[in-house]
């Protein structure tokens, strides 16, 4: 089932996201930076385990990012990253926005939802405030997708 996220999934969505994290597949969450923007959050939850997240992050007042991508690896290639990352996109629609973008290792994955790749420096410098965090920054090797919305 998918909803938006509550305060009781904070601590399963960092676990969650430490995993890939780990593998340096997604920068890890802090609980702070996690409770802090909740409201971002969907999940997919079946016999009340979370199995999937997405976050869309207001980064303007055009542009948003979907973030924080993960599906329990048990759970992969039944839908649930797609139903996310398409709450984010219709939340994005809903809200006005004209853009949202990703910085992924998984183009193809995005590529189903219409998100073309662009050249990081397309992006404005505002996004790049999490990669500090990263340690692959200033070398990010995660590739720059953007879809513009109708």
């Amino acid at each position: 089932m998918l909803r938006k996220a509550q305060i009781r999934d904070v601590k399963e969505i960092q676990k969650l996201l430490t995993h890939f994290a780990s593998r340096g597949d997604m920068l890890s969450r802090s609980l702070s930076e996690l409770y802090e923007s909740i409201r971002d959050f969907y999940v997919w939850e079946e016999e009340g385990r979370l199995l999937g997240t997405a976050a869309l992050h207001i980064m303007w007042e055009d542009l948003a990012e979907i973030r924080s991508v993960a599906v329990a690896e048990e759970a992969g290639r039944r839908g649930v990253g797609t139903t996310v990352v398409r709450a984010c996109i219709d939340e994005a629609r809903s809200l006005g926005l004209k853009r949202v973008f990703c910085l992924t290792y998984k183009p193809d994955f995005f590529a189903k939802f219409g998100m073309r790749i662009v050249d990081k420096s397309e992006l404005p410098h505002k996004v790049w405030g999490d990669c500090m965090k990263c340690v692959k920054f200033p070398d990010c090797d995660e590739i720059a997708m953007i879809l513009e919305l109708d």
